[in-house]
């Protein structure tokens, strides 16, 4: 008896059509997303001739790293990827300290106040003490000037806050909980031993989010930070951009320092954002999953 063999519907020609319509606009949206990136790339390495001329699409030209090592020549480059390094480590693992117990006490429905703390966090998001009287209160709490005016008094965000307060709510089981009590576990205990293990996509996407904001964080250095020594990268990256001190300007014409000074953009613009580019795929996985939280409820 001959055996019945199934053959795989052939699609509808509007089935194929919407296929090649949907592949097509992915891949449009993948271009212009990722090739400026690519072309920053590519230019930080070219003729910056070429690059002014409108030679370079795809490929490189004339391969040189004149812009990466007129970058790396200066040692403040160092000193500052040095601090960026620090700031970032240290204030993220301080703002997710702070922000992981508060948002787990204010997702409990037992914690007292929970309204009137939870409307003062949300007031600060839109109304705050303005530059001036915060710079006076960093002053009096004699926070200018020092490491610890660039992590300890804004390492909580509100609205990664409210996020993580979400998930709680809404991705912790209360009958887990209820479960955890009858056998004697305290709020604390619950927290280290059953919550936290649960919420590794939460704690990568707001890790990201914390590390990102240290790793690009300009304006505080540029308000609190007179101190060379203190200074983050991207202030750093800032002066030898806009003061231009990598060229020689004594023996370069006017053309010629335009042209380095395009390459150096380049070459800056790859050294502060490679470090955050190779990060992303490693916290990839858990972003994917947890970068909805708090679009369903809030």
């Amino acid at each position: 008896m001959k055996k019945r063999v199934h053959r795989p519907t052939q699609k509808r020609l509007s089935d194929i059509l919407i296929d090649i319509l949907v592949y097509t606009v992915i891949f449009l949206a993948v271009v212009v997303a990722a090739y400026p990136v690519y072309f920053v790339c590519i230019a930080s390495i070219s003729n910056p001739m070429a690059v002014s001329r409108g030679e370079i699409l795809l490929w490189p030209k004339e391969i040189n790293f004149m812009g990466y090592e007129k970058v790396f020549e200066d040692a403040r480059v160092w000193i500052g990827y040095r601090n960026t390094l620090f700031y970032t480590f240290s204030g993220t693992l301080l703002s997710l300290l702070f922000t992981i117990p508060a948002a787990y006490a204010l997702s409990r429905k037992e914690t007292p106040f929970r309204q009137p703390l939870m409307f003062f966090f949300t007031f600060t998001m839109f109304f705050s003490g303005g530059l001036i009287p915060t710079y006076f209160l960093m002053q009096n709490l004699h926070l200018v000037n020092t490491i610890w005016v660039m992590i300890v008094p804004f390492s909580v965000s509100v609205y990664n806050l409210i996020v993580t307060r979400t998930f709680f709510q809404t991705s912790i089981p209360e009958e887990l909980f209820e479960a955890a009590r009858i056998d004697g576990c305290s709020y604390t205990r619950f927290l280290f031993q059953i919550v936290l293990p649960l919420s590794k996509a939460i704690i990568a996407v707001i890790g990201l989010y914390y590390a990102v904001g240290y790793w690009n964080e300009y304006m505080r250095a540029l308000i609190y930070v007179q101190n060379k020594d203190l200074v983050p990268l991207q202030l750093v990256l800032r002066s030898i951009l806009v003061e231009n001190q990598a060229v020689e300007a004594s023996s370069l014409g006017s053309e010629s320092r335009r042209l380095l000074a395009d390459l150096l953009k380049y070459a800056l613009i790859v050294v502060s954002t490679l470090p955050m580019i190779i990060l992303y795929p490693l916290l990839q996985k858990y972003f994917e999953k947890g970068v909805m939280i708090g679009s369903i409820k809030g």
